[in-house]
């Protein structure tokens, strides 16, 4: 895997608690408050939906593009920060 972020590496070292979706690699204010909008305000709320679209890239690259208009690297970012939390902490 590619060098990554310290906001990727903080997230995937630190319990999942209460974190706001903006937490997430890959999303700031503008995604997150698209995701919020959407009913989706915690960084738990995008685990458990990457979770029910069984951690399948594409499922949940498309899902991420429809739901807040995120780009390809924000999607990536996002997806690779869940993938490495799950492997971390499941």
């Amino acid at each position: 895997m590619s060098s990554t972020s310290k906001k990727h590496d903080n997230f995937v070292s630190q319990p999942m608690g209460e974190k706001s979706v903006r937490a997430l690699p890959g999303i700031g204010e503008v995604l997150g408050g698209r995701l919020m909008t959407n009913g989706f305000g915690e960084a738990s709320d995008v685990l458990g939906q990457y979770l029910k679209l069984d951690k399948d890239p594409e499922r949940f690259h498309g899902w991420l593009k429809e739901t807040c208009n995120a780009n390809s690297k924000q999607r990536s970012d996002c997806y690779d920060g869940l993938e490495d939390w799950c492997a971390n902490n499941l």
